[in-house]
């Protein structure tokens, strides 16, 4: 497979927390390559770095070495400008806290992005009328986050991370404060935008349950990454 199938590449990455004797290296020449239009499950235990690799995918954290190359643009040459207009037209970020302005009602959240990025909300009214309906949250719509269930503020995280149709969605345990039966909404939905809309998902989880909906497991194991069987 070439390498232009590839939506994200990350190449001999290593990362290391502190300084000398304090120094600890998290990841320690690491590769991942995420297909376009995949749906990939990122494991592993509790501080293995699964979190730090999607965050540095993501532009959030840019001290590491090593090569990301995200929708064709590599990470290390890009200015903040730059990586700023990458971030929000190539990715959409779904973190386990839902990260809503408890002051805008769900619809004001969701086109949040879109009126920071100076674009017209009117552009937009037909695609944020087919994200609500399929996250299920249009008679929400004018209601504020605090009259929301959890599944509700998340599936409105979603929503928020996806109305501007980026390439990739990069989600950190998105389930991790949800009940079950939330959770499963969640996943059914993360798989729905891949299917339907041919969204590549790379998403960090301890859950072999929520792994199960993606077409691809990575376990990353003392620094370095292994297919899962």
């Amino acid at each position: 497979m070439s390498e232009t199938n590839y939506v994200i590449t990350a190449a001999n990455i290593s990362k290391t927390f502190g300084k000398g004797e304090m120094a600890v290296n998290v990841l320690e020449n690491a590769d991942l390559s995420v297909e376009k239009g995949s749906f990939v499950s990122l494991m592993g235990e509790s501080g293995s770095g699964k979190s730090t690799l999607l965050y540095l995918i993501g532009g959030l954290d840019r001290d590491f070495e090593g090569d990301i190359t995200v929708a064709g643009q590599n990470i290390a040459g890009l200015n903040d400008k730059m990586l700023a207009k990458l971030r929000c037209n190539k990715m959409g970020f779904v973190f386990q806290f839902y990260n809503l302005a408890a002051n805008l009602t769900v619809e004001e959240n969701i086109l949040l992005p879109i009126e920071m990025s100076g674009r017209k909300i009117a552009d937009y009214k037909t695609k944020l009328d087919e994200i609500l309906e399929i996250t299920n949250l249009t008679a929400k719509k004018k209601v504020y986050p605090s009259q929301l269930s959890g599944g509700q503020q998340q599936r409105a995280a979603i929503a928020r991370a996806v109305l501007g149709e980026p390439e990739i969605i990069l989600a950190d345990e998105p389930t991790g404060n949800l009940d079950s039966k939330s959770g499963r909404e969640i996943m059914e939905l993360f798989k729905r935008l891949n299917v339907e809309k041919g969204v590549t998902i790379l998403q960090v989880t301890h859950s072999a349950e929520c792994a199960s909906y993606s077409t691809r497991r990575v376990i990353l194991r003392d620094g370095k990454m292994e297919e899962a069987s």
